[in-house]
């Protein structure tokens, strides 16, 4: 059993497995509000985590890319113009942190 609150409108804006003060009704767990409102929840969880892992990548990826322009691998003016643009709009912004050596905190060990 959900212990559950809604809106003016009828929609569940609150959903908790125990009892609590603004609940106004409760509903079985194999109602098809409450499945919908968990769904909703993971899928909510599971994109900020994605979005969160994402700007992690662009890290790592922008870290890949300094490296092997460094080591002569590639050349920037191998990427397509947009990629280069980006780059370089990243690399002014990293420039005016003082670098990357600040970027990195403590923890981090490695470039993965």
């Amino acid at each position: 059993m959900f212990y559950v609150q809604r809106d003016a409108q009828g929609q569940l804006v609150r959903v908790e497995a125990a009892a609590y003060a603004e609940a106004t009704e409760t509903l079985p767990a194999d109602n098809h509000e409450i499945q919908t409102w968990y769904a909703n929840e993971v899928m909510e969880t599971s994109l900020k985590q994605l979005k969160q892992s994402d700007l992690e990548m662009i890290r790592v990826l922008d870290d890949l890319i300094q490296v092997l322009t460094s080591k002569g691998v590639i050349r920037v003016t191998d990427l397509p113009p947009a990629a280069q643009a980006k780059l370089m709009d990243r690399n002014q912004a990293r420039e005016a942190l003082g670098g990357l050596s600040q970027l990195i905190d403590d923890e981090e060990t490695g470039l993965i």
